[in-house]
């Protein structure tokens, strides 16, 4: 096996810390928004204006990042959620804040990661070599895996129940730090580029190639449908964990840690399973799995049950996540990889917001379970429709995709 190099420990290591700081936002967050206001839209509210920008803006953000260097892209993109959240807690320690603000908050941090993310995701195969994408790709989500819900969650947690404003103090933190060690990766990462176009035109290139593309075409819109589905839950599900399994908040953050034990053993295990097993059938089987899990989780108020339903649910959701990653970064060429990608996030993220929207609404007309089990049976539809898809496109599933991508092309 081939050594990954320096370049990527030291990618690595940045987005540790970023990682590590989102996922203390990400568990402080909900609980101050619940602190507020017990109301499912309100609450589901955060989570659509957190990923509100990817419909909005992760068109542009990809067009950005294929035109400077991704180094430069992640550290600004982090020095922004470094303040906003440093502003935030400000807010909070003067008892400024309120759920306007978290809103605000939440939408900005959205901003600045649709250009983190794009430009993580597209330096990552100039780093490694195409064989290493597997590999690289179940290292980086196992190490998300460790930073948001391993660390993040709990420190979040038992750190907002000692003071509301202390957790996101940590996050500004995590955020400045990951800044600065991006910026210790040697070498240039700026796309080349052979002639001068516009933002509008690099947008359009990127929207017509993912359109042609039939495997990704069917693979956005499925995994789209799925967020949807998925966001349903997302978004009351700190209610879930408050008001079903009537829960302390301080013990929010470890049901989020058994997630992340879920979702370690997932992305750690996804590389042998797919080299033994096939990518088709690992991915299938990933999100049947994660889809029955997340549904039974509505027939029961047992904290300890719940929170192993969701690890498993968790464990599914990382199977998808390596696979279809290293998917796209071996199909699409270098140098479209960030216009792609932001169209792929334009719908892929852009239903989040939508799926919260409706979450929260069912979760007031009919209960916050019934939530899970609308979205467990829709997600298990779709695990269908993606087996299909994947079947008939077999071919650019293989270990090395790059001969079938003139054929998925129509």
């Amino acid at each position: 096996m081939t050594r990954l190099g320096s370049g990527f420990w030291r990618m690595y290591s940045a987005t540790a810390a970023s990682d590590l700081a989102d996922g203390i936002g990400r568990t402080a967050l909900p609980l101050a928004a619940a602190a507020y206001t017990r109301n499912p839209v309100t609450v589901s509210g955060l989570v659509t204006f957190a990923f509100l920008p990817w419909l909005l803006f992760a068109l542009p953000s990809g067009a950005l990042v294929d035109r400077v260097d991704r180094r430069h892209a992640m550290a600004a993109a982090n020095a922004v959620r470094a303040l906003a959240t440093a502003a935030l807690a400000l807010l909070l320690l003067t008892h400024a804040g309120s759920i306007p603000v978290l809103y605000a908050v939440a939408f900005a941090l959205g901003v600045a990661e649709t250009v983190y993310d794009s430009a993580v995701r597209a330096l990552l195969p100039q780093v490694v070599g195409r064989d290493q994408l597997d590999r690289a790709n179940s290292l980086i989500t196992v190490e998300e895996t460790l930073g948001q819900t391993f660390l993040g969650a709990p420190v979040g947690s038992a750190l907002f129940a000692l003071a509301v404003a202390l957790p996101f103090f940590l996050n500004a933190a995590g955020f400045a730090i990951a800044a600065v060690l991006i910026m210790t990766l040697r070498g240039h990462y700026r796309p080349t580029r052979t002639t001068q176009t516009s933002i509008r035109a690099d947008i359009g290139e990127g929207v017509c190639w993912l359109r042609r593309h039939t495997l990704l075409r069917g693979l956005t819109l499925i995994s789209a449908a799925t967020g949807f589905a998925q966001t349903m839950v997302t978004g009351v599900f700190v209610l879930y964990v408050l008001e079903v399994l009537r829960l302390p908040s301080g013990d929010f953050g470890f049901v989020l840690f058994t997630a992340g034990i879920g979702a370690l053993i997932g992305g750690v295990a996804t590389p042998p399973l797919a080299r033994r097993f096939g990518r088709p059938l690992v991915l299938t089987c990933g999100a049947a799995f994660s889809a029955i899990t997340m549904g039974l989780m509505a027939l029961t108020r047992h904290g300890v049950l719940a929170a192993v339903l969701f690890a498993l649910s968790a464990s599914g959701v990382m199977v998808w996540n390596v696979l279809t990653m290293s998917l796209r970064q071996a199909l699409i060429p270098p140098e479209l990889f960030g216009r792609v990608q932001g169209a792929y996030r334009t719908l892929v993220w852009g239903a989040i917001p939508l799926g919260a929207i409706v979450g929260g609404a069912l979760a007031s007309l009919v209960g916050i379970r019934t939530v899970f089990a609308v979205a467990g049976m829709v997600s298990l539809v779709l695990a269908g429709v993606l087996g299909r898809l994947l079947h008939q496109h077999a071919d650019a599933l293989r270990d090395d995709p790059t001969p079938a991508v003139d054929l998925a092309l129509a």
